[in-house]
Formats: C-alpha cells, sequence, structure tokens
C-alpha cells in the first residue's frame, strides 16, 4: 500500500478530472477516460502544450479510478481528508491535550493509520523505500467478430481490424527520435517519485519533470511527438478455438491501445457472435437434430442415417419408438478441451400428407386388425 498513496491523492480530485460521480461504474470510469484521452491526444492537439498537459492528467486519473485496489485506497485517502484527519497531527489544532510549544494533540491509532500509509511516516518507522517507476499500461479494447456455425465448429483464424491509438512505427512505441533514446530522470533518479517533506511525516509524490515515468525524451519523435503512438489501422489476427459458444469472450494479451513510452499495452477482447445452422442446434457441448422418421421404421424399427458434422452416421431406431425420444450418439457433439461433446437425436414420426390408394387400403387393414384403441387409457376409444 505505502508505494501506492502519493500526495497528489489529497490535492487531486480525480473524478472531476474524468467528469464522472464517485459512484461511477468501472465502465462508466473507462468510457469517460477513453472520450478524454482522444480529445486531448497529442496526435490530435499537434503543438499544443495544454493538451498535452491535460491528456497526461486524463491518463494519471484513468491509472487511479480504472484500478479496483487503487480507487478503494485513494478514495479511503480523500474520505480520512475530508474528514479533518490533519487534526490528529501536531500543529493541526482540535480539542486534544496541550503539548510542548503550544501543540495540541487528538488521540490517533498510529497503527491503523500506518496500514492505510504505510512507510509515508517517518521517525522510528523509517523512510519508505522508495517505489519504482509506473508504466501506463494502455487501455483494454474489446470487439465483435461473427462466425458461421461451421467454422465455429472448426475452428479459424480470423484478422480483426482496429482503428485507433497504435505503436508509433518511427520510434517503435519510446516516444524518442530515431537514433536516440530516453534518459533517466535526473529529478528523481528514475523512481518516478520524489520526496516532500510535511512537517513530522514524509510522503512521496510524483515526479514533476518526467509524471512518474522515471525517463524524460529529450529529443521526441517526429511522428508522435513524444507519445509513443499514433492513430491508424490495424489488423489483428485472432485464434478462435474449434467449438467456441455464441457470446464466449477471447483475451489476446497485448493486443489492445499502447501505453506511454516504456509502459505495458493492454489486451484486446474479442466477443464471438455464431450464426444458426439450419441442421443442427446446440445445447452446450452437445449438438442436437431433429429426425425424421416414417411410421414403419418407428413402428417395426430401423437403422436410419443421422447428420454430423464429419458425415452421417446410422442409428439404430428400437421398434415401438414413440414421435420424441431422443437418442444420445456419444462423441459426435461440439468439439471442446479433449474431445467432443454427444449428438442429441430427436425422432420425430412423420405423418404423411398424400397416400397413395394402396397405402390407404394397408392402413385401413391395420386400422382394422388393432385389438386395442391408442386412447384407452383416457377411458375413451
Amino acid at each position: 500500500m505505502a508505494e501506492e498513496i502519493r500526495r497528489e491523492w489529497f490535492e487531486k480530485d480525480y473524478y472531476e478530472i474524468l467528469s464522472v460521480p464517485k459512484n461511477a461504474s468501472a465502465a462508466e470510469i473507462k468510457k469517460a477516460y477513453r472520450k478524454l484521452a482522444q480529445k486531448h491526444h497529442p496526435d490530435a492537439n499537434a503543438g499544443d502544450p495544454k493538451a498535452e498537459e491535460r491528456f497526461k492528467e486524463v491518463s494519471a486519473a484513468y491509472d487511479v479510478l480504472g484500478d479496483e485496489e487503487k480507487r478503494a485506497a485513494y478514495d479511503r485517502v480523500r474520505e480520512m481528508g475530508a474528514g479533518g484527519f490533519g487534526a490528529g497531527f501536531p500543529g493541526a489544532g482540535g480539542t486534544g491535550s496541550e503539548g510542548p510549544g503550544g501543540f495540541r494533540y487528538e488521540t490517533v491509532d498510529v497503527g491503523d493509520l500506518s496500514d492505510l500509509f504505510g512507510g509515508m511516516f517517518g521517525g522510528s518507522r523509517g523512510r519508505a523505500r522508495r517505489p519504482q517507476a509506473r508504466q501506463r499500461r494502455g487501455a483494454d479494447l474489446e470487439t465483435e467478430v461473427r462466425l458461421s456455425f461451421d467454422d465455429a465448429m472448426a475452428g479459424v483464424t480470423i484478422p480483426v481490424t482496429l482503428d485507433g491509438p497504435a505503436v508509433c512505427t518511427t520510434c517503435h512505441g519510446s516516444g524518442a527520435a530515431p537514433g536516440t533514446q530516453p534518459v533517466t530522470c535526473a529529478t528523481c533518479g528514475g523512481s518516478g517519485q520524489v520526496a516532500v517533506n510535511q512537517g513530522f511525516f514524509q510522503m512521496e509524490q510524483t515526479c514533476p519533470t518526467c509524471s512518474g515515468t522515471g525517463r524524460t525524451i529529450e529529443t521526441p519523435c517526429p511522428t508522435c511527438h513524444g507519445s509513443g503512438a499514433v492513430r491508424r489501422s490495424r489488423t489483428v489476427k485472432v485464434k478462435v478455438p474449434a467449438g467456441v459458444k455464441d457470446g464466449a469472450r477471447i483475451r489476446v494479451a497485448g493486443r489492445g491501445e499502447p501505453g506511454g513510452p516504456g509502459g505495458q499495452p493492454g489486451d484486446l477482447y474479442v466477443r464471438v457472435r455464431v450464426g444458426e445452422h439450419p441442421v443442427f442446434g446446440r445445447k452446450g457441448d452437445n449438438l442436437t437434430v431433429d429426425l425424421p422418421v416414417s411410421y414403419p421404421e418407428a413402428a417395426l424399427g430401423s437403422n436410419v442415417k443421422v447428420p454430423t458434422l464429419n458425415g452421417p452416421v446410422t442409428l439404430k431406431v428400437p421398434a415401438g419408438t414413440p414421435s420424441g425420444k431422443t437418442f444420445r450418439v456419444k462423441g459426435k457433439g461440439a468439439p471442446k478441451r479433449g474431445g467432443h461433446g454427444d449428438l442429441l437425436v430427436t425422432v420425430n414420426v412423420d405423418v404423411p400428407k398424400k397416400l397413395s390408394k394402396r397405402e390407404k387400403e394397408l392402413l385401413g387393414e391395420l386400422r382394422d386388425a388393432e385389438t386395442e384403441s391408442p386412447r384407452a387409457e383416457l377411458g375413451v376409444s
């Protein structure tokens, strides 16, 4: 926790910076960030230092509010600051006992505070270890693709075109002009943080020179102006596994938006929509099919052909099979890890709408030969 809390948390209202309420959802925060980042991105505001500074400010706000743990810690810090916790420290005033030099003290559980603020306090606890510089992680992206049922069952690799920030091809994301490299920040020594004395305790705040990256760019890239990214179209090949379900979400690590210079890219999430099939349905890893059979086949029993993904197989229909009976064909369903699901075959007895004269005669003889009405159980005949 000690490495997460910064002085600027007390000073800046990140919710106001992103123009979202304090109870905003993660999706609302992400949407607001992306809108503002696009508006103030250096590529869209060439030569405007105010826009670049605003872009950095928006990115810093999202770095905290976009992370569940950081956001929770930030909210606790802001609440404690709003509640006037400063009164619990020497020189802050209050109603506690009076100490040397006229300072007034209130009872404060330093142990509880130290759980939150970690090593920010000086004195006997010693100086906190200076954290390493943290590079901004790029935003995650999400898109949707549509596949035919057959492609979903077979598995395919598809190209996905993305329009937006991408790694600058001139500097390869470093932000520095070709032939140069970012250098270690002289102000913070590469840690991204600087120590600030606050009376009886010490805090770390983001280095104002490098904005927390630990590096400075002496000669910015002429293409991306030091941001390490430009807006362009790019194509990502996405491998869709065989048997993918409709609505499945595939993660492609590192193919989201690029981070700042030296930062890690976000991830790409691909939502898969699978089209319907004229023959097969699906229940989990099992496929379903409705199989029409004639009355003689159902009554006398027969071996019938059943379609599968890999060609027809033979199914034995026992004599006396009723309409609606479902049979399971093992291993002929959708592909899954370690094998395949099953094929569920539902038999539907087909009643012909047109009969030849001979067929009518034979069915009439069968009717006359029946010894018991199928409606006998209902008390009628």
